[in-house]
């Protein structure tokens, strides 16, 4: 799955402090994975929403590689810079949607290793696709953006497309690549859930709709 594999995460370590840096050249390398769902009307946005809360991120912590080393440090900073202005500025509002995002695919791509399908139609993703708008997206959207949405799966590729498309057009056997997705998901899934917990802790969680 060269696609997803391009750069990994590094594993979650105990204390759960992630380094911007190492997180930012993972993250870097998945925009291009909507690419792979089609209906650029509607997946051309979320792919350039993701790029861009890289990039502010990135020009965040370059401001202060030290001072940012961790994205924990990068909140517990601008809480402190923003005061009340926060935690709806900065890195920290791109990382907000960031990792709603990423929350879209892990859930995506859990979904399709877990086997989860359409028994009718066993070849289509709708189901896969429509769990993670639903647990990752849907409730930060408004009723438009909502209709777009859940009318895409009607666009979406087939299972056996994707899959190829994340191997970037090689054949590969289908459990080979779901083999890769899994271990993508064994990194990115602690990282995405500590993140998530973070937000929690320090009260950082926009529910505003887009």
């Amino acid at each position: 799955m060269a696609l997803l594999l391009e750069h990994e995460f590094r594993a979650l370590p105990a204390d759960k402090q992630i380094d911007t840096e190492p997180f930012l050249e993972a993250v870097a390398h998945l925009p291009p994975f909507f690419d792979c769902l089609g209906a650029p009307i509607v997946y051309a946005p979320v792919k350039a929403d993701l790029s861009g809360n890289i990039k502010k991120i990135r020009a965040v912590y370059e401001s202060n590689p030290t001072k940012f080393k961790t994205l924990q440090s990068i909140l517990e900073v601008e809480k402190e810079m923003h005061g009340s202005a926060w935690p709806k500025v900065g890195a920290t509002l791109a990382l907000m949607w960031l990792k709603r995002g990423l929350k879209f695919i892990q859930v995506l791509l859990q979904s399709l290793c877990d086997g989860e399908k359409d028994e009718d139609n066993p070849n289509l993703i709708r189901v896969n696709a429509t769990k993670a708008y639903e647990l990752a997206l849907r409730k930060y959207h408004g009723w438009m953006l909502q209709k777009l949405f859940l009318g895409s799966v009607y666009a979406l590729p087939y299972r056996s497309d994707l899959l190829k498309a994340l191997e970037k057009g090689k054949e590969v056997k289908e459990e080979e690549t779901l083999e890769k997705i899994h271990q993508f998901l064994l990194k990115v899934t602690p990282i995405l859930d500590a993140i998530y917990e973070m937000y929690t802790k320090m009260n950082a969680e926009l529910n505003y709709k887009a």
